[in-house]
């Protein structure tokens, strides 16, 4: 899974992409600074994984991870290829999904390309570019299609007319994601890979003083709130400063520090697994005593594909999933004593896999 994180320059992007990452992407007070994208892979926090190490007196714990890419700050014009926008459009483009940080904070010192903070119109600005480059690509498919229709397939007049309406709707400046198709549309629709059809976690950047606050006392959260859920679209807020001072604590440190803040946890905890949410993703696990592991895939996989996951060879060679549900395992010590009390399930091939689920596959090669 990879995340892109985009905004405006000068919004705390790279800063917070050094908390998620500790890869100490440049930060600077002017625009551009990022110029290669820069990438980091960070761990899915899940504590059911030392449980299970402890249990297991495992070797190894490895979790699930995430791709974060940080990209370079966006303006004005780069659909046209203004700034760096043709190295943002190319990059964003290979990403799963956007964490589209906001500025929601006044600070003198911090410029602003805009020099004001709006943080609906910084959405607005990015949004657009992003539709305006997918406008092209929309373009090229409809003539494509309305060429076809010549043929007299129906199947072309269909697709003429949902890349005629999608057209419409860019042409609003209103993003792909939010265009309501129904399930034939939505292959269309995936088929193009739209920039603005990903979805989205609009993130509101607040100076350390605004931590703990209600959102809805802070104005500026506020209106970036109304608008995320006026789109449907995930919203998180966040302090990348005080992200990045955690990020340099240990972890007994780390907590110290939230719960004098008033926090249970992280904020970058709460951005993984707002994005786990966001792509639909679940994890299983598998343990024994040389790893214990977490496995990330869709909600609604069944058995042999999660099985693939591992190894190719699984899914070929699937006979039988041997579960039993993390809470039970725990609660009996060990896979035998669940097997003893009649716990452990033996699923076949429609089976779906449910997050949480400890699994041991049985194959044939």
């Amino acid at each position: 899974m990879k995340l892109g994180v985009v905004g405006l320059p000068n919004v705390g992007k790279s800063t917070l992409f050094n908390a998620i990452t500790h890869a100490g992407a440049e930060c600077a007070n002017y625009p551009f600074c990022t110029i290669e994208p820069n990438v980091g892979v960070v761990a899915v926090p899940d504590e059911r994984l030392q449980v299970l190490g402890k249990l297991y007196n495992t070797k190894q714990i490895t979790p699930a991870v995430i791709e974060f890419v940080d990209i370079a700050g966006l303006v004005k014009g780069a659909s046209q290829g203004e700034g760096l926008g043709n190295k943002f459009l190319a990059n964003i483009r290979e990403t799963d999904a956007i964490v589209h940080v906001v500025r929601c904070f006044e600070d003198e010192n911090i410029t602003h390309v805009d020099n004001s903070i709006n943080p609906v119109r910084d959405i607005e600005t990015i949004n657009l570019e992003l539709v305006l480059a997918d406008i092209e690509s929309v373009k090229r498919r409809l003539d494509k299609s309305l060429n076809m229709v010549k043929t007299g397939d129906k199947k072309y007049k269909i697709e003429a007319e949902f890349y005629q309406r999608l057209l419409d709707h860019l042409s609003a400046f209103k993003p792909a994601r939010t265009l309501e198709v129904n399930e034939d549309e939505q292959l269309l629709l995936k088929d193009l890979f739209l920039i603005s059809a990903k979805p989205v976690i609009y993130t509101a950047n607040i100076c350390e003083n605004d931590m703990g606050k209600d959102p809805s006392t802070l104005p500026l959260v506020k209106k970036l709130i109304e608008f995320a859920e006026s789109e449907n679209s995930k919203h998180l807020v966040i302090c990348a400063k005080t992200e990045e001072e955690l990020s340099v604590l240990s972890p007994e440190e780390q907590q110290m520090f939230l719960t004098e803040l008033g926090e249970k946890e992280s904020g970058l905890n709460r951005l993984i697994k707002t994005s786990y949410e966001l792509l639909g993703l679940i994890s299983y696990l598998t343990a024994g005593e040389k790893e214990v592991r977490a496995w990330t895939i869709e909600k609604g996989t069944k058995a042999p594909q999660a099985a693939g996951k591992i190894h190719t060879d699984f899914e070929k060679g699937f006979i039988r999933a041997e579960i039993v549900d993390y809470d039970t395992l725990v609660e009996l010590g060990s896979f035998n004593a669940c097997k003893e009390k009649g716990k452990v399930r033996s699923e076949g091939k429609n089976y779906v896999i449910v997050d949480g689920d400890v699994v041991l596959f049985r194959f044939n090669v």
